[in-house]
């Protein structure tokens, strides 16, 4: 693909060719390293899911009991709320939510735009 653009890159750096034509093949290389960029990042985030999939987790209708002996302590402990009364554990990577003492669901926590690790 980029065969064709050999001659110009050449061009380009020992300043032969038109402005006009620099400019517009800047642009075509600028488009393709962001696309190179973006696809990375999917690539990081599929990795990530992927991990998290094979992750083992509370599963629906475990006790807390079972889900403190079989995973340790959470990290917090937060106080039911409504009716029925919900409860949520935070672990480090997922939280748990509990309705009265059983497992309803476990979400996997949202990837900061900070992490840097897939």
């Amino acid at each position: 693909m980029l065969g064709h653009y050999k001659g110009f890159l050449s061009m380009t750096f020992i300043g032969i060719g038109s402005n006009k034509m620099k400019t517009k093949h800047l642009g075509f290389m600028l488009l393709l390293c962001l696309m190179m960029t973006a696809a990375s990042a999917e690539v990081l985030l599929i990795e990530r899911t992927q991990q998290q999939h094979n992750q083992v987790t509370p599963k629906h209708g475990q006790s807390m009991q079972q889900v403190e002996q079989q995973f340790g302590l959470p990290l917090a402990r937060h106080a039911a709320v409504g009716e029925p009364p919900i409860t949520r554990w935070e672990y480090q990577d997922y939280v748990v939510y509990f309705e009265h003492n059983l497992v309803l669901n476990t979400v996997f926590k949202r990837i900061s735009q900070t992490d840097n690790q897939p």
